[in-house]
C-alpha cells in the first residue's frame, strides 16, 4: 500500500474556501493530529474553516512548518491558477506541499521548477499503487466493518476513526484502513479508492484490506455514497471488495439533499441499508447493519439525545454522535454479535 511521508508541523493551506465542508482535509487533520498543524493560511477573508491561527508563509516557516498541506476537498479536486503564486512561494521557503486533490503537484511544470530549485517534495497523496489486481471475492480471514453513507462529507471518515479508537478500549484488535487522502495522511498508509481505475477498485479494496487474524478488525474508511449520483461507483467497489462482516450508515441530521446536487433528496438510511445489504450479500453473506453514525452538529444537547433516541426506535440499531458521546453503543452490539 502506499506509504507517505509527510514532515510535521503542517500549514493547512485553504485556498479562498470558507465552507467547512470543502476545507474537510485540513479540518480532519486538524481534529485528530492537532499537534501537527501549526496554523492556515487563506487568501480570502470571512470565515475561517478551521480553528487555527492565521499564518502567512513566513509566519509559518519561522514557527517551523515544514510542510504546507492542501486542505480542501472541492468537487473535482483541481488546483486553480490562483493559487500557483502561493503555492511557489511555499516552496521557495523551503517547504514541501502535500496534496491529496485529483490534480497532481507534480504534473504542473511551475511547481517542479520550483520545487528542484529549492530542494522542496510535491508529494501527491492521490496516486494509487501500480499492479492492483482485479477483485477476486476469495473470502478473507479476520473481520471487516464498513462505513457506508446516506451523502458524501457526511462523517464517515470520523466514524472510522472513532469505532478504532473505541475498539481498542474495549480491548478488541482493530486498525483503521485509509480510502482517502485525508484519511491516508492521518494514518500515514492506504489507498487512494477513488483514483483507482473502476476495474481495479474491488481488487484494490481487498489489497486494502487482506487476510488477518480472525479476531482482528479492519475499520474501513467509506468513500461516496451507494445511491450517490455522482460517486456510487466507487462506493460499490470498495463495498464488494472488502466483503464486511458489518456496516455503520453515517448520516446528517438535518440534511434534505445530496450536498452539491441540490435536485436529488437524501435517501433514507433504511434505503441505504436495504442496498448495502443486498450488494454486500454477493461476497458475504453475513453483512448487516450493526449501527448509525449521526453529525448532529446543528442539534443542541436535549435535540440530539430526542433525534438519537427516536432514530434508534425507529430502526432497531444504536444510533450515536461519534463526536458528542463516542461509538461504545455500536461497540457493545458488534461485541454481542461477535464474541469471538
Amino acid at each position: 500500500m502506499n506509504k507517505i511521508e509527510i514532515k510535521a508541523p503542517y500549514l493547512i493551506f485553504v485556498g479562498s474556501e470558507t465552507d467547512p465542508t470543502e476545507a474537510k482535509t485540513g479540518a480532519g487533520m486538524f481534529k485528530w493530529r492537532p499537534e501537527l498543524c501549526t496554523g492556515q493560511l487563506v487568501l480570502k477573508s470571512g470565515g475561517l474553516p478551521i480553528d487555527l491561527p492565521l499564518m502567512t508563509i513566513a509566519q509559518a516557516k519561522e514557527a517551523g512548518a515544514k510542510t504546507l498541506l492542501i486542505g480542501t476537498a472541492a468537487i473535482g479536486g483541481g488546483i486553480p491558477d490562483e493559487w500557483l503564486d502561493t503555492l511557489e512561494e511555499a516552496l521557495n521557503a523551503g517547504l514541501d506541499i502535500a496534496a491529496g486533490v485529483h490534480k497532481r503537484l507534480n504534473d504542473i511544470p511551475r511547481l517542479c521548477a520550483a520545487a528542484q530549485k529549492s530542494g522542496a517534495r510535491l508529494i501527491d497523496v492521490r496516486i494509487p499503487p501500480k499492479n492492483i489486481p482485479v477483485g477476486t471475492g476469495k473470502k478473507r480471514r479476520g473481520k471487516r466493518i464498513l462505513m457506508v453513507g446516506t451523502d458524501c462529507a457526511i462523517g464517515k471518515k470520523y466514524t472510522a476513526l472513532a469505532v478504532e479508537k473505541d475498539m481498542k478500549k474495549a480491548g478488541l484488535k482493530a486498525d483503521f484502513r485509509a480510502s482517502g487522502q485525508t484519511g491516508i495522511m492521518i494514518a500515514g498508509k492506504g489507498i487512494p479508492i477513488d483514483a483507482v481505475v473502476g476495474d481495479f477498485i474491488s481488487g484494490a479494496a481487498e489489497l486494502l484490506s487482506p487476510d488477518n487474524e480472525d479476531d482482528h478488525w479492519d475499520v474501513i474508511e467509506g468513500q461516496g455514497g451507494i445511491l450517490h449520483p455522482g460517486y456510487s461507483g466507487v462506493s460499490m467497489g470498495l463495498l464488494v471488495g472488502s466483503q464486511p462482516d458489518a456496516f455503520i450508515v453515517c448520516h446528517h441530521a438535518n440534511r434534505t439533499h445530496i450536498s452539491g446536487w441540490d435536485d436529488f433528496p437524501l435517501p433514507s438510511i433504511e434505503d441505504v441499508i436495504n442496498l448495502t445489504t443486498t450488494v454486500g450479500a454477493q461476497v458475504n453473506p453475513a453483512i448487516h447493519c450493526v449501527g448509525v453514525s449521526v453529525n448532529t452538529s446543528d442539534l443542541n444537547d436535549n435535540e440530539r439525545k430526542g433525534y438519537l433516541d427516536a432514530l434508534s426506535a425507529r430502526l432497531n440499531l444504536p444510533c450515536v454522535d461519534p463526536l458528542k458521546g463516542g461509538t461504545n453503543k455500536i461497540i457493545e452490539r458488534i461485541i454481542a454479535e461477535f464474541p469471538n
